[in-house]
């Protein structure tokens, strides 16, 4: 077997082939193995493979090769989402660019371009979700347009209509002016923008007293229809009932008292604007005042804000409006205030709040089983923390606005008579018997011209997916689903809403278990943003380092509750970490005549090991448990770094070296017991490696394996009892302090292999004998020419380190000259002290510590005490030295 240098680029788009061609993703919904599913959070069509979905993803797939490998019958359900503004803007853009306009074309070629560009476009994510190496099910993937799914949100539309929990009305929405669709709150983000306080004098009618009003958005005051304030504070109490004029307009505006205003907010009274302030639309209604709405659609002001400002963009109405209270003698002062302001998700617009005749799904009633479902951990939070996030919105839900003036998503299942009779139906031909039934004879209808809410059809997600409303076989095998991985920021867009539906639709949990994953940062801890340049690509590190690379390093970094901080150099780190894997299976293929051979895989001969191979069996099985545990409470890094460590130190690092020794020492059954230790542990390890590193433990198990069978079909390794033994444990870890400390005394005084020197032992009790049988290794790997018990009397001159069960010695006479290592270590104390003062003039800069980035100020503070502990050992060993 001839094992070339490790290249990713040379297997792995050829290993993902292999499982596509051999089904192993397809999940068996009559398979009697136990279930365990779930559904990926569906991208949007729009978008491009970013470092979130990698990371998402990647844990996602690391628990789902987990799993089948366990023995469990894995559905791990793909699909994409529609994404109903985004998806609109992307072609309008496009049609603008050829000079026309989804008006132009109309609804129905509209929807055209739309699918057309979506076939083309549409499955750019998924083929980049292959190139991480995902195992879903592919044969089930869904769209969240496609016909079931479709189907699906009609009935779950009609079955709120029917219990009286979606209604239309007209209510104050968040307007996006740039996508002329309402948002639903969550969709809002909130931004600091630096804006003003508008000082503004109202004057009281019949008096030459003014109210002292401040504002941000003074352009609305051309729709105040009162001016209100707390209705406990003393300070204005004698104002209820008065009257005030409105500046510019001169409208006549009653003061009323109510107990939802801060009296802490500007001078405590506040201009009333019910039809452009969700606080102010609500405080409008209790008291019977009059709504005017300024606004167009586009963001202009319409004819109710008069001349001269109708038909001017908000922002030109601003300049105006202040402009003239300035000619008017009504500003009071203009001071800089920077305050939070609502922008659309996606375009960045800013939001206008706007009425407008909506659709909207009554929440409090969906959301008291999913508040409890929480509660009694029927549904669990890992990090546990996000539940108070959970509870926060869920505790203080408002309504959710469902309808959104686009053309691209569900068309809401609403009809129009010609009276303007409401028909909900589940299709036209159904509306139309309805109405037939209504009229007494066919009339013309017209349907609702909205969409749904994106969102509302990702909260059926779990269970749409697997056929419902159908009873589907998918259904009843693989719902609820076992787990939900997801970030953080759409706790309260898809989270929150797919428990709702989950109990409301389903009466049962979607998930069992929601992993909230970490943000990526950049390296320094900042936010990775395509306007600041920073942004990792992660088909970009696929190409330079390959996936399976990528894959660990974002496992090994997903530390609950703590951000990743990405670098190229990380990836390079756990790259090398694959060649190292690579290579000892080329060492295999070197040490044993055939690593093909049947013989390996026959079971071990416990009772023919030596303490080594009881070492490595040992700590495998402490490893492979400790993986285990990580990954059932989702605690990825500890999962990652066990088997790291183990792979890398225990197994290369210590056992490979060790093995080299037993070869050369063992003959017969008892060499072919550490051949089959040698093969078998890393076999075992590709395994418990395969749910991370996918590509390259089947690459290197095809090879060990060349019957054809996949790792991908194997079992998830678990070690017999057998394999640990403690006495073997203690004894080799002593081992392994007595190489590391012969080895350090050796190179602090410059001891050369070659000089014939003995390490020595003067043990704290009994010497175990075992140790004292391992000299071989002891000689081999620390390059000395025996180990054995001090005679009682310690050396003239030697070097000693003390250890938990005796002092290691090596004599150094006639060894060193000591004039000279003297003089070479004086020099490397110099060096070091020298570098101390440099790094305390650094941290002691006010300039460096202001703008240095934290990540490298700690740097600086951790090499300072290593150099500090530098000096005092070098100080020690010379103070040894000049006492000859």
């Amino acid at each position: 077997m001839k094992i070339e240098d490790y290249d990713p680029k040379n297997f792995e788009k050829d290993i993902y082939e292999k499982w596509l061609e051999a089904g192993v993703f397809a999940a068996e919904d009559s398979s009697e193995r136990e279930k365990f599913s779930m559904v990926i959070p569906p991208p949007n069509v729009t978008g491009t493979l970013h470092m979130g979905h990698a990371l998402n993803c990647t844990l996602q797939d690391v628990l789902a090769r987990w799993r089948n490998l366990q023995g469990y019958e894995v559905l791990w359900l793909p699909g994409t989402d529609h994404a109903g503004i985004a998806t609109q803007n992307v072609v309008e853009r496009q049609l603008a660019e050829e000079g026309s306009s989804r008006e132009e074309l109309g609804r129905e070629k509209f929807l055209d371009r739309v699918w057309e560009w979506k076939q083309e476009y549409g499955d750019q994510i998924i083929h980049q979700l292959k190139a991480l190496g995902v195992s879903c099910d592919w044969s089930r993937e869904r769209f969240t347009l496609d016909e079931g799914l479709s189907r699906a949100v009609t009935e779950v539309f009609i079955r709120l209509y029917e219990d009286e929990l979606i209604y239309q009305g007209d209510y104050i929405v968040n307007w996006c002016p740039r996508c002329h669709t309402a948002l639903s709150d969550v969709e809002v983000e909130h931004q600091e923008v630096d804006g003003h306080w508008y000082h503004i004098k109202y004057p009281l009618l019949n008096s030459d007293d003014y109210l002292h009003i401040a504002t941000t958005r003074p352009e609305t005051m051309l729709g105040d229809t009162a001016v209100a304030f707390h209705l406990r504070d003393e300070r204005y109490t004698h104002l209820e009932g008065e009257k005030a004029l409105l500046p510019l307009v001169e409208r006549e505006l009653p003061v009323v008292a109510d107990d939802r205003v801060d009296p802490d907010f500007g001078s405590g009274l506040v201009k009333i604007t019910p039809g452009h302030d969700d606080l102010d639309f609500r405080i409008g209604e209790d008291h019977g005042l009059e709504l005017i709405n300024l606004l167009n659609e586009d963001g202009t002001y319409n004819q109710n804000a008069g001349q001269p400002y109708a038909g001017l963009d908000r922002y030109e109405v601003r300049e105006k409006v202040v402009e003239d209270l300035k000619q008017q003698d009504y500003l009071l002062e203009i001071e800089p205030y920077s305050h939070d302001v609502g922008h659309c998700y996606r375009c960045d617009t800013e939001i206008e709040p706007y009425v407008s005749k909506q659709w909207f799904v009554s929440m409090e009633p969906l959301a008291e089983p999913a508040i409890e479902a929480v509660k009694d951990d029927e549904v669990q939070f890992y990090p546990e923390r996000w539940e108070k996030t959970y509870f926060e919105w869920m505790e203080n839900i408002r309504d959710w606005c469902i309808s959104r003036q686009i053309w691209w998503g569900h068309r809401i299942p609403v009809w129009y008579g010609p009276d303007g009779e409401t028909i909900v139906a589940r299709s036209e031909e159904e509306a139309e018997e309805k109405a037939q039934e209504i009229y007494g004879k066919q009339v013309d209808l017209e349907q609702d011209s909205d969409v749904l809410d994106t969102w509302f059809s990702s909260a059926l997600w779990p269970f749409s997916t697997l056929g419902w409303p159908e009873d589907t076989a998918d259904l009843e095998a693989f719902y609820p689903t076992d787990v939900l991985s997801t970030g953080f920021d759409i706790i309260y867009f898809w989270v929150a809403r797919m428990i709702m539906m989950g109990y409301y639709c389903m009466d049962e949990r979607p998930f069992d278990d929601v992993y909230i994953h970490a943000l990526i940062r950049t390296e320094s801890g900042e936010k990775m943003s395509k306007s600041l340049g920073n942004v990792i690509d992660p088909l970009d590190v696929i190409d330079e380092y390959g996936c399976d690379a990528l894959r660990f390093t974002l496992c090994a970094l997903a530390a609950q509750g703590r951000d990743i901080r990405l670098s190229y150099d990380r990836v390079k780190g756990f790259r090398n970490f694959a060649n190292k894997i690579w290579n000892a299976v080329r060492y295999l293929d070197f040490a044993l005549d055939d690593p093909t051979a049947q013989y390996l895989v026959e079971p071990i001969e416990i009772e023919h090991c030596s303490a080594i191979e009881k070492w490595i069996l040992g700590r495998f099985k402490e490893r492979m448990e400790a993986a285990t545990e990580a990954l059932e409470n989702y605690n990825f890094d500890r999962y990652a770094d066990n088997l790291y460590q183990f792979f890398w130190h225990e197994y290369c690092d210590w056992y490979i070296e060790f093995s080299k020794i037993r070869l050369d020492v063992s003959a017969g059954e008892e060499q072919r017991n550490v051949e089959r230790v040698l093969y078998r542990v890393l076999v075992e390890s590709l395994k418990a490696l395969h749910p991370v590193m996918p590509h390259l433990t089947e690459e290197l198990y095809g090879r060990l394996n060349p019957n054809g069978k996949l790792i991908i079909n194997t079992e998830w390794p678990s070690p017999p009892e057998q394999w640990l033994d403690q006495k073997s444990l203690a004894v080799v870890e002593q081992l392994q302090e007595v190489i590391r400390s012969g080895r350090h005394l050796k190179k602090e005084f410059n001891v050369q292999r070659s000089s014939g020197v003995s390490l020595l032992i003067d043990p704290e009790e009994q010497a175990s004998q075992k140790l004292l049988e391992m000299e071989p290794y002891v000689q081999k790997l620390v390059g000395v020419e025996s180990f054995e018990l001090t005679d009682g009397q310690q050396p003239k001159l030697c070097s000693t380190e003390v250890l938990d069960f005796g002092t290691i010695l090596l004599p150094l006479a006639g060894v060193i000259d000591v004039q000279k290592e003297t003089e070479r270590l004086q020099s490397d104390l110099a060096d070091r002290q020298q570098r101390i003062e440099e790094l305390n003039q650094r941290l002691e800069n006010p300039q460096f510590l202001e703008n240095a980035p934290l990540g490298v100020i700690e740097e600086s503070k951790e090499e300072l005490l290593e150099v500090e502990d530098e000096v005092e050992r070098l100080e020690q060993t010379i103070s040894l030295l000049q006492k000859e």
